[in-house]
């Protein structure tokens, strides 16, 4: 592996091809080492006894094709690993029950890691599931070899993926639904407006079993906001991540549906505007918060230093656990995660990696396990700790993914060009109205 950024000159200088590569073998490193040998579910986070995610399930099978190709696991043995987890994620039950692993082919959000079955009454996730399905279409895509292990991949993914009832899943609607709970049915809110839905509508969409009707998704492009924020005009959302993790596995640059058409852009032009605008908020930094500049900021879902207030030089401030931090509207605390400015890397990487180079300096963890600790707050300090402001004691299974993908996507465009030959993905982009580019 390639050598560490290790001395104070060296963290002055840009971080090279070596010091990407660096890092996405150590934030890799967390869906080799927070895996259930057994079954092959990932935990939800570092935290001891967490449950599996079924989200960062889904990012540790996207991340396969990474690990064979940049030569972590050979190719044979890397295929009996996938094999393994999805036999056992078409094992776990599915049905009504209030302790099955998921209903109608979707998945809880939250699984135990040693059963596979539901925990803390949590909710049948479409979004979540939709980035389990991303996994296991990128590796049936992937895994295209004349092997035993190889086919039986195809044959466990697909049959995974076309087990969703996606208009099950729409309660008699025109969206999706954010799920479902057996005490209670369907959740009331529903993928409306632009966000990490998008990916969640295309794989609907392409379902050869039950496809979503081409009006879903006219219904979520209807409650599109374009604005004008400093001076750049895009289609807002204000967590960063919502303008990535659809583009983990997609590349949208020169493809076009109905509404980029209209506005005469694309959705990879507009993640390069929401990064810039991200980093404008932190410039202007309009609440003041300590350390926010050109090379820090960073404003999305994470973990947070707790529920609470603090007047702090006099001023009166309120924090948060985790949520859903934005830009430039909030909310916000003072909150910055360092993996969602790596995860912007193929937008920008004009402004992303002197960011990067800057968080290397503040010893956030670049060259360590897990890489960079997922969020940070210099305002809020902390007695006895080394930073002495509050660092995320705890690395995140959904984290992990897009550093690892947006990596390899900027260096390589491995995960693009895998999924530029999945044929649902692709029937699901056209149903939606994309066209243009490579498509």
């Amino acid at each position: 592996m390639p050598e560490m950024l290790s001395t104070d000159a060296d963290l002055d200088r840009m971080p090279t091809d070596q010091d990407l590569a660096r890092l996405q073998f150590t934030t890799l490193l967390y869906y080799l080492q927070c895996t259930n040998p057994d079954n092959g579910l990932v935990r939800d986070k570092t935290e001891p006894n967490a449950p599996a995610s079924i989200a960062a399930i889904g990012m540790a099978l996207a991340t396969i094709p990474v690990v064979v190709e940049r030569g972590v696991l050979i190719r044979e043995f890397a295929a009996k690993i996938t094999r393994n987890r999805l036999r056992y994620l078409m094992a776990c039950p599915q049905g009504p029950e209030p302790d099955s692993s998921g209903y109608k082919g979707f998945f809880y959000h939250f699984l135990d890691i040693e059963t596979g079955r539901r925990v803390w009454q949590c909710e049948l996730s479409t979004i979540d599931s939709a980035f389990l399905f991303a996994g296991a279409l990128t590796v049936a895509t992937y895994f295209d070899g004349d092997t035993a292990a190889e086919a039986e991949i195809r044959q466990l993914a697909m049959a995974l993926y076309e087990r969703a009832d996606w208009n099950w899943a729409c309660d008699g609607g025109a969206t999706l639904t954010h799920g479902w709970r057996p005490e209670s049915g369907f959740i009331p809110y529903r993928w409306r407006g632009y966000d990490e839905g998008l990916l969640l509508y295309i794989i609907g969409l392409g379902s050869p079993t039950h496809p979503l009707p081409p009006e879903c998704y006219a219904a979520y492009t209807e409650t599109y906001e374009w604005r004008n924020i400093y001076g750049r005009e895009l289609l807002y959302s204000g967590p960063l991540f919502t303008h990535q993790l659809s583009h983990m596995w997609i590349d949208f640059r020169g493809i076009r549906d109905a509404f980029m058409r209209h506005h005469g852009t694309d959705y990879f032009e507009n993640s390069r505007h929401a990064t810039y605008i991200q980093q404008q908020y932190a410039i202007r930094n309009p609440m003041n918060f300590v350390g926010y500049g050109e090379h820090c900021w960073g404003f999305t879902a994470c973990d947070g230093p707790g529920w609470g207030k603090r007047t702090i030089a006099g001023v009166d401030r309120e924090f948060f656990d985790y949520v859903a931090r934005g830009a430039p509207f909030g909310p916000d605390d003072g909150t910055i995660a360092p993996w969602v400015v790596v995860a912007s890397l193929p937008f920008a990487p004009e402004i992303v990696v002197p960011t990067v180079r800057n968080f290397a300096r503040m010893k956030l963890g670049m060259t360590r396990l897990y890489g960079f600790k997922p969020s940070f707050n210099q305002t809020y300090a902390v007695e006895n700790s080394q930073a002495g402001w509050w660092v995320s004691p705890y690395h995140f299974g959904i984290d992990q993914g897009p550093v690892v993908l947006m990596i390899e996507n900027y260096r390589t465009g491995l995960l693009w060009n895998i999924m530029r030959q999945c044929k649902p993905i692709v029937t699901g982009l056209r149903r939606a109205g994309f066209s243009g580019g490579w498509l």
